[in-house]
């Protein structure tokens, strides 16, 4: 039943020579690399005055900080992107700041910036779905869903997971629109409004409701350097989603890298003018933050009132701060794929599904972020301290890793590429530790832990790979010519045509001792199968088990046991006959013994388990055969019907 439902949901299957069919122009790449980071202007600027604006501040000295935070945040942007781009020719392969800090730094560096991307991603699929809901309930004819923010938040998650799972060129067609349209409506929110403000006498501003907001309006209030450094380290979250891109070269068309050199470009320049813009903005038309309306929302009421134009800003600010998402479902997959080829993750995260796609890391990642939401109930506010921790590690090390690179290539241009890079890196690290002090009550210990937590996580799954290699690792003289004894058990549950054909079965592998083995859990079991064994002349040894506690599974381990001493040297294989029944829900109406026993019998040194089915069609188990003379296959009720 999944198969149908599969392709439903997800399409047909993708074949590998088709690969390069599924990869993104520039316009696509833009919306599927670029909507974390430009979204972030929807919401940044609010969260710079959710922090100067509320407490022992006020509204107005909030507003204050906006234009010169956007500046530095602006320049910071300018810096990160020209760094990112010599990163993308470095490592047109991808991998962003994990392969640059593996390959200059070492392995710690590179497990630091690979745990701290992957804990980003999942708190901006947190924080882009909480602000997109956030978005959709300061609709007027939405804000009753006010209570449903983390139901409807989960439903965006669900979503945004199955399209990614449809193939990264068919998800990153349909959310393009949505990308290019916030662009346009906000280009024109900051145009109109500032055209307004400058060259038609005046905009207005924002109408205040003294019971919404939490803060004071303009009386009184104090500015400190450190809340001032908390605003600045808020709207730096701006920077989140530059990385995406310098991971994701791979899935640009050719020529890769400089496609994704040039569409980081053109994102750094968009998410710079729009952030100063909305800034500008936003200092001369005075919103206030609060949970009910966003800032967004406040602006363009009094820019394009309350008319056709608001809405259609609110319905694009809501699909970008949702579709943000995209961009961490885009690189997480790819990234858990290179750091489990490295064997710090498990392997299943390096296999792509039938649609050319992780689907493993598109499924981790959806699972992850769902709880996230659920645990901090889908407010913007609380999920943003936990985000600029991660981000700026990632910064801060790619960016020394850059430096090291050029140091020790030395190539032409290296002293100009490496100061750019060593400011970038002395700027990130800077806002890291404002972060990580600053908001470390509110909320940035969690990734302060978490991070070190899964670093640990990467080498405990490193350390078991190294082993198992070690233990698989195979020198010319230790290969071996077989084992002298060859023993072959067929477990017997009741005399049926599958137990018959396992028999034939390992009478086929020739073993040195064959038997069969029935365990009996009363008397009468015991002289039921002796007396049919015999009339059916089956000329293979019967052994009878007794398990007087009606154990399945240990009784047989017991018995693999004495064989063990009764012949030595010699390989054990186990053969269990099961019978397939035609339609899949009849599997559930018999036994899963033949499941339990391989699961246990997998861990015994020296014995291998093989599975005979034998296959019920729908139409022959509808139709009892005709009993003949002698030729009766009941079996003792109390047993096993089958070890299937």
């Amino acid at each position: 039943m999944s198969h149908p439902l599969k392709r439903i949901f997800l399409g047909r299957p993708i074949a590998t020579v088709d690969q390069d069919h599924q990869k993104l122009s520039k316009k696509v790449a833009l919306a599927t690399f670029s909507s974390d980071a430009i979204s972030s202007t929807a919401y940044a600027t609010e969260e710079i005055l959710f922090v100067t604006a509320v407490g022992g501040s006020s509204l107005l000295l909030g507003l204050d900080t906006l234009i010169p935070i956007g500046i530095v945040v602006a320049f910071l942007i300018a810096i990160v992107v020209t760094s990112y781009r010599q990163t993308i020719f470095a490592y047109p392969k991808g991998g962003g700041s994990y392969l640059v800090s593996r390959d200059n730094l070492g392995r710690l560096p590179s497990l630091i910036a690979g745990a701290s991307l992957l804990v980003d991603y999942i708190l901006t699929v947190a924080v882009s779905i909480s602000a997109g809901v956030a978005a959709i309930i300061s609709i007027p004819a939405f804000r009753d869903l006010r209570d449903q923010r983390v139901l409807l938040g989960l439903g965006l998650i669900l979503l945004i997971a199955v399209a990614n799972l449809r193939g990264m060129k068919e998800s990153g067609a349909v959310f393009s629109v949505p990308t290019y349209v916030y662009i346009v409506m906000i280009t024109t929110l900051i145009g109109y409004g500032l055209g307004k403000e400058f060259l038609g006498g005046g905009i207005g501003t924002v109408p205040f409701d003294p019971e919404a907001f939490e803060g004071d309006l303009f009386a009184g209030g104090t500015l400190t350097t450190l809340v001032l450094l908390q605003g600045f380290s808020s709207g730096a979250v701006a920077l989140t989603g530059i990385e995406a891109l310098a991971d994701g070269v791979p899935a640009f068309k050719k020529p890769e890298a400089k496609n994704a050199a040039s569409t980081l470009r053109t994102m750094g320049i968009i998410l710079g003018t729009l952030f100063l813009g909305v800034s500008v903005l936003a200092r001369h038309v005075e919103p206030y933050p609060t949970h009910d309306e966003t800032v967004i929302s406040q602006m363009g009421r009094v820019v394009f009132g309350e008319g056709p134009l608001h809405v259609i800003l609110q319905f694009a600010t809501a699909a970008i701060l949702t579709l943000a998402a995209n961009t961490a479902f885009a690189d997480f997959p790819r990234l858990s794929s290179i750091i489990s080829r490295d064997g710090f993750l498990p392997r299943q995260f390096a296999n792509r599904g039938d649609r050319l796609v992780f689907s493993n890391g598109i499924l981790f990642l959806a699972v992850s972020a769902g709880a996230l939401l659920v645990a901090f109930g889908g407010i913007t506010t609380a999920l943003i301290p936990l985000y600029a921790v991660g981000v700026f590690t990632s910064f801060t090390l790619s960016q020394l890793g850059m430096v090291a690179r050029g140091r020790n290539l030395r190539d032409p241009g290296w002293k100009l590429r490496a100061v750019v890079n060593g400011v970038g890196a002395a700027m990130t690290f800077v806002v890291l530790v404002i972060v990580a002090v600053s908001k470390f009550s509110k909320g940035a210990w969690l990734p302060i832990v978490v991070i070190p937590t899964v670093i640990a996580l990467f080498s405990g799954i490193r350390r078991h790979y190294d082993r198992v290699n070690m233990a698989l690792m195979l020198a010319p003289h230790e290969v071996r010519r077989g084992f002298p004894n060859h023993t072959v058990v067929v477990l017997v549950g009741k005399i049926h045509r599958g137990v018959v054909e396992a028999l034939e079965y390992a009478k086929s592998l020739r073993p040195q001792h064959l038997v069969a083995v029935y365990v009996t859990f009363e008397d009468e079991d015991r002289i039921e199968m002796e007396d049919q064994w015999e009339r059916f002349g089956i000329d293979v040894t019967l052994e009878l088990v007794h398990s007087p506690y009606r154990e399945l599974v240990n009784a047989v381990e017991r018995y693999l046991e004495e064989l063990d001493t009764r012949w030595h040297n010699d390989r054990i294989t186990v053969v269990i006959p099961e019978f397939v029944v035609g339609r899949w829900w009849e599997q559930a109406l018999h036994n899963q013994s033949a499941l339990r026993l391989k699961g246990r019998l997998l861990y015994r040194p020296g014995t291998v388990v093989t599975s005979v089915p034998y296959h019920v069609e729908p139409e022959a188990s509808s139709r009892a055969p005709t009993p003949t003379p002698n030729a009766t296959m009941a079996a003792p009720s109390a047993t096993p019907e089958t070890p299937g």
